[in-house]
């Protein structure tokens, strides 16, 4: 993880003068709020739901985690999975029998003691009541409690990926069974949870006003590491623009995401970037009976939107070409997937084909997705191939099996939600994979992908991912492209942001940040 500012163009003496006045009002206006011990962040969309296991939250999943804990969880700044609420744990020879020693002198927010009768309660309502996040238990076939420390979860087949479900950021978080046996009106506290949360964190929920504003509260009474900040304010902040004013007239402390990559060279003084690798793969996904059906075609069409030739005008130094249809934090590939080069050979394979065009869809309205694009059509025209681009609509990626006129190409970020290359394949790849998103299938790749889900040998298990990986690039089913850098922009002097690979982007870990060294 790397924090660092970029020079700045020296003003002249007048210049330099009302600047100065300006950045003293700023820091005079800016000091009793940093005193008072809170950080300011910005969302640009709404939380849709504060419970842990019913919403596939993606900007607010540092708040949700700071609320609520799981047994296990990721180091920051890596994949390492470390203890949470569980302080250690073993596993069967034969991989079916996990067993979890758990933290003690633990309270919840409430005041309620956290015991392993709290961890079954939670992974229950989770697994057992049509929860949207219930498939990280669905191989979790037996729980028991021998005791008030320890809980043993026995799985219906061995599942080396478990300690990374765990570990995941939408993973099994545990609630205050007194908090849901009280707001069970039949619907296991869903309705409440919406919007009220009571777990083990080191923050407390204190204000919900959606579309607003929410406030986390530090817990005094937290069992780990006293945070830094004793509040934090989240507003709701659509407009990227509207962010950037703020955090340089220092009414908020960091834009999380979206700050405009062709800007980050040119930051006043006052911010400064912390940037950190990320598991945030730009991969392009092809419909059947596209174009690229045609080998040829396909080739000619990999040369000219190589990433190669366009990374460095999209991402900066913030981004690195892909290595394989999985991020590259997540496996390092013995052979890493290589994109052709030769323009006159793509011109003339166009040319003898004859007209080529290319829609592509793009999943979000953001603006790196439209720079890829337009960047990638720049270098189709120069082969003789004409494509276009447009903005889905909300939802519409998930729904592509039955468009009836899909685009050709699906510009999307193929993020998983753990660490372990099955979260990867199994959540893009395979044939019953949820986010499959044109529904094709390999059903000798798929083959591979559930062998390489039984291995524990890292080596052995992910040469067998790296070939399955492989045979869904050959087929024309996904173009890996790039792995863009998590970037936060913020107040200079903020530290220790705690941004995790597997996280989706600027999700600053406020049990970690600080002002100072």
């Amino acid at each position: 993880m790397q924090t660092y500012a970029y020079p700045t163009k020296q003003p002249g003496k007048r210049s330099f003068c009302v600047r100065l006045l300006i950045l003293l009002g700023l820091l005079l206006a800016a000091s009793p709020v940093y005193a008072e011990g809170v950080l300011r962040i910005p969302y640009v969309a709404d939380i849709g739901t504060f419970d842990p296991d019913n919403g596939f939250e993606t900007g607010a999943i540092s708040a949700i985690d700071n609320v609520y804990q799981g047994l296990v969880q990721y180091e920051p700044g890596s994949t390492k999975i470390v203890g949470s609420l569980a302080t250690s744990w073993d596993i069967s020879d034969d991989g079916l029998t996990y067993t979890f020693h758990l933290a003690e002198g633990v309270k919840f927010h409430d005041g309620a003691p956290f015991n392993a009768a709290a961890v079954i309660k939670s992974f229950e309502r989770r697994r057992d009541h049509r929860m949207i996040l219930s498939y990280f238990l669905a191989n979790v076939k037996d729980m028991r409690a021998p005791d008030d420390s320890t809980v043993v979860l026995t799985l219906g087949h061995p599942q080396p990926s478990l300690l990374d479900a765990l570990s995941s950021p939408w993973g099994p978080k545990i609630i205050s069974p007194s908090a849901l046996a009280e707001h069970d009106n039949g619907d296991f506290a869903t309705t409440w949870l919406n919007e009220h949360a009571v777990g083990t964190g080191p923050f407390k929920l204190a204000e919900f006003k959606r579309g607003q504003r929410y406030v986390l509260e530090r817990n005094d009474a937290y069992w780990g590491d006293k945070p830094f900040f004793r509040q934090i304010q989240i507003s709701v902040v659509p407009d990227i623009s509207q962010q950037i004013l703020q955090l340089q007239a220092g009414a908020i402390d960091a834009v999380p995401i979206n700050y405009p990559f062709a800007q980050l060279t040119s930051l006043p003084g006052t911010l400064e970037i912390t940037t950190a690798p990320s598991m945030i793969p730009y991969d392009l996904f092809v419909k059947p009976n596209s174009p690229l059906d045609d080998l040829e075609v396909r080739k000619a069409v990999l040369t000219a939107i190589n990433p190669a030739l366009w990374l460095q005008d999209a991402f900066g130094e913030f981004a690195s070409l892909s290595r394989s249809v999985y991020p590259n934090v997540m496996l390092d590939p013995v052979t890493p997937i290589r994109f052709p080069t030769d323009f006159e050979a793509a011109k003339a394979t166009i040319a003898k084909h004859g007209a080529v065009h290319l829609v592509i869809g793009l999943h979000s309205a953001a603006p790196a997705y439209a720079r890829i694009a337009d960047l990638m059509i720049a270098q189709l025209a120069l082969i003789g191939v004409k494509a276009t681009a447009y903005v889905l609509p909300s939802g519409a990626a998930y729904a592509l099996k039955g468009d009836p006129n899909p685009p050709d190409l699906l510009l999307t970020i193929a993020g998983p939600d753990a660490a372990h290359p099955e979260n990867q394949a199994k959540v893009f790849f395979t044939k019953d994979a949820p986010l499959n998103f044109f529904g094709r299938v390999l059903p000798e790749a798929d083959v591979i992908v559930n062998q390489a889900g039984q291995l524990t040998d890292i080596k052995e298990r992910n040469a067998l991912y790296e070939r399955a990986g492989r045979m869904y690039f050959d087929a024309g089913i996904v173009i890996p492209l790039v792995n863009v850098n998590d970037v936060v922009v913020h107040a200079k002097g903020l530290k220790h942001l705690g941004l995790r690979p597997v996280n989706p982007p600027g999700n600053i870990d406020f049990a970690t940040v600080r002002w100072g060294p």
